[in-house]
Order: structure tokens, then C-alpha cells, then sequence
């Protein structure tokens, strides 16, 4: 597995609509503010493409799809590169997955 915190960001956060971008803001922002390395992508494709993208040119760890079902009920789809699985989970079991995963390899 590629090192989370080796890669040249740790999270990429995809909204599926432009209706999504802000909530897709906010989640980056609170990333960001606790270190980690995330970035935006919101082209307007389908996520199919977006992920498939993520997968074969990036290291990406982590893949945020944001919805609408993520916006309403506050939380993020999170595709793990290494398991190739989607789960959804809050923001906050998300960063705790993440600093849990550092620590272990530290």
C-alpha cells in the first residue's frame, strides 16, 4: 500500500454536482485545517471518470464522493484506493481513520 502520508495529497474530494461545491469546500477546509493534504475536483464529469482518473494517474489513499444523500445526512462516501471499496462514514470517523493510519506507521 501506498503511505497516506507520503503521497502527493491524501484525499481528493469529489462532488457529483455543482450543487455539492460548497459542502465539498467545507470538507476540504477542515482537511486542510487539521494538515492534511486534500484537493478539490470539480470538473464537471461523471464521478465514474473522476475516480477511474483518481485510481490510475494520482497515489491518491482516499477518494470523498459528495452527493446529495452525503450533503443531507452530513456525511462522505470514502473510497479507499487500497480496498477499491466505498463507505460511508461522518467527517469526523473519516479523520480519525486517517490519524489512526499515521500513527500505526509512524
Amino acid at each position: 500500500a501506498f503511505p497516506t502520508w507520503l503521497a502527493p495529497e491524501q484525499v481528493r474530494i469529489m462532488p457529483m454536482t455543482d450543487r455539492n461545491i460548497p459542502c465539498a469546500q467545507e470538507v476540504m477546509k477542515q482537511l486542510t485545517d487539521k494538515g492534511f493534504r486534500a484537493t478539490m475536483d470539480d470538473r464537471n464529469e461523471k464521478i465514474g471518470y473522476k475516480i477511474r482518473e483518481a485510481r490510475q494517474v494520482d497515489r491518491v489513499p482516499y477518494m470523498l464522493i459528495i452527493g446529495a444523500k452525503e450533503v443531507e445526512t452530513n456525511t462522505v462516501s470514502v473510497r479507499d484506493r487500497d480496498t477499491d471499496e466505498t463507505v460511508t462514514m461522518t467527517l469526523d470517523e473519516f479523520l480519525g481513520k486517517l490519524c489512526k493510519q499515521i500513527e500505526e506507521r509512524a
